[in-house]
């Protein structure tokens, strides 16, 4: 039985519709193309279900399609539910150690990232997975330890986001992970300021890939 992603229910305030129509798509296509096939998939026999090992690694690099769109948003939305977790245990903690110009960071970052979950969710429906399970230990009651992971999630999720992006199949897909790939990557400035270190240290980001991410991820142990 195959389930459908309503696009147009993560573009809330019409900005993914406004920029597709811009780039030649009237709403009637929008709309159409919106609609993701989806349902579940089971990769190497294991399925999909909070992110996987790096052995594991489901999304395809060959083929772009609807059901792979599927897998890419599943896959960032996981990502998504480890951020928001992460800021928001930060918030519960009062990690900023006095820092005004930190704590405002965090307020801000978690509530885009639990936005960004949100969204997801509402796009993939009964396809989205669930949130796994995680312990951040030092990483959200030590402010130097808090101050260098964040830095390193964001620089990771940008990262991600970029990794995916000549996977994508659908054009109203493209517009929803730009949109947030553009939104992590001012968090990543933003924290990279905050530390002292350079904003953007690169002409050019580099993009992971999906099992490049997941070795980073899974690394953290933050995943339990």
């Amino acid at each position: 039985m195959s389930h459908h992603i309503s696009l147009e229910s993560f573009d809330t305030d019409g900005a993914v519709r406004e920029a597709a129509e811009s780039a030649g798509a009237n709403r009637r296509d929008f709309l159409r193309k919106g609609a993701v096939a989806g349902g579940g998939f089971v990769a190497g026999g294991v399925l999909f279900n909070g992110l996987m090992s790096p052995a594991e690694a489901a999304i395809s690099t060959r083929s772009r399609s609807k059901k792979n769109d599927v897998k890419i948003l599943n896959y960032a939305l996981t990502l998504e539910y480890l951020e928001s977790a992460f800021y928001t245990a930060a918030l519960a903690n009062k990690v900023s150690g006095g820092d005004a110009a930190l704590a405002r960071f965090t307020e801000v970052v978690q509530a885009h990232e639990a936005a960004h979950v949100k969204g997801l969710k509402a796009a993939l429906g009964s396809s989205a997975v669930k949130s796994p399970t995680f312990d951040f230990g030092a990483a959200v009651t030590d402010v130097a330890t808090y101050r260098a992971t964040a830095q390193a999630l964001e620089d990771t999720g940008v990262s991600a986001y970029a990794g995916q992006g000549p996977n994508l199949f659908q054009r109203p897909v493209v517009q929803v992970a730009l949109s947030i790939h553009s939104v992590e990557a001012r968090h990543a400035a933003w924290v990279r300021y905050l530390n002292g270190a350079v904003p953007a240290p690169a002409t050019y980001d580099r993009a992971r890939s999906e099992k490049a991410v997941l070795k980073i991820v899974t690394g953290t142990k933050f995943i339990q």
